[in-house]
């Protein structure tokens, strides 16, 4: 059985779609980020900081977290000396753990930071084997994601389509637990807005749901690829519409069987189309 996950009060009313990076010993591009429209910001002390910049990074992010911001913001942590410094700040959202192989790497970090929501990041074979033992490990846990760049290197994967069996083992484990449907890894190339494009519809077809990025320029790009088009819309609403007149099992004009699964599969859709409108406006 699934582990009960609480709501958190700094947890947004909705699952994130986009995830913005920023460098923690860089405070005005954290500022900027916060800016973005980004659904959350994470601040990495983890690769995107040089090591004898880390206890700047952390003291500087201990700062930004001592009030709540304009979005939610999780850190990567890049040691377990981070831990103690931010876990129960006002403005936490979340612990992102690099390198997670086993369930116990979580339940440890669960005693340590009591209350703060932690993330698992899966980046070697190992890891990807236990995936569903690490998304199962405790009530803390609140989303998996991958660590692409060094699962790849771990795997020796030239091909991107090399990862898409760990990709959808991912999903299928996060599921399974009871968490949401995880996020993509970020696209390392920041001017190739086609290629992630098409990465991103991709990801949609494997179950992902949003995604990391590492530059602001992407965020609308990783919007338009996971709302729901009009086409999908407007199925969506001619399934809910018929439900709405028959609470059972029925079949649509066009032929195709609906059951309660659909519908709700349809719901989630029509949901996620308003939201998108939302996003729009602003």
């Amino acid at each position: 059985m699934p582990a009960t996950r609480a709501p958190s009060p700094t947890h947004p009313t909705h699952t994130p779609l986009t995830w913005l990076y920023a460098p923690g010993d860089r405070p005005d591009v954290v500022r900027k980020a916060l800016g973005s429209g980004a659904d959350a910001v994470i601040v990495d002390l983890e690769d995107a900081v040089a090591t004898d910049r880390r206890e700047y990074a952390r003291a500087a992010t201990a700062e930004l977290l001592a009030s709540a911001g304009p979005v939610p913001v999780h850190v990567r942590i890049a040691d377990a000396e981070d831990i103690p410094a931010l876990a129960g700040l006002p403005g936490l959202a979340g612990l992102r753990l690099p390198k997670v192989t086993h369930a116990s790497d979580i339940r440890r970090t669960a005693a340590r930071a009591p209350g703060t929501p932690l993330y698992a990041l899966l980046e070697s074979a190992l890891a990807i084997e236990n995936a569903h033992a690490i998304a199962a490990a405790h009530p803390a846990l609140r989303g998996v994601a991958l660590g692409e760049a060094d699962l790849r290197a771990d795997l020796g994967v030239r091909d991107d389509a090399g990862l898409d069996w760990p990709r959808g083992r991912l999903v299928v484990a996060a599921r399974a637990a009871g968490l949401p449907a995880p996020a993509q890894s970020v696209f390392p190339d920041v001017r190739d807005l086609e290629g992630l494009a098409a990465s991103c519809a991709h990801g949609r077809s494997l179950g992902f749901f949003g995604r990391s990025a590492i530059h602001p320029r992407q965020l609308p790009v990783i919007e338009r690829a996971y709302l729901p088009t009009a086409a999908e819309v407007e199925s969506a609403t001619g399934i809910v519409e018929a439900a709405a007149r028959d609470a059972g099992a029925l079949a649509l004009p066009d032929g195709r069987f609906v059951d309660a699964a659909i519908v709700a599969a349809a719901r989630r859709t029509l949901d996620l189309a308003a939201r998108g409108r939302g996003v729009l406006q602003n």
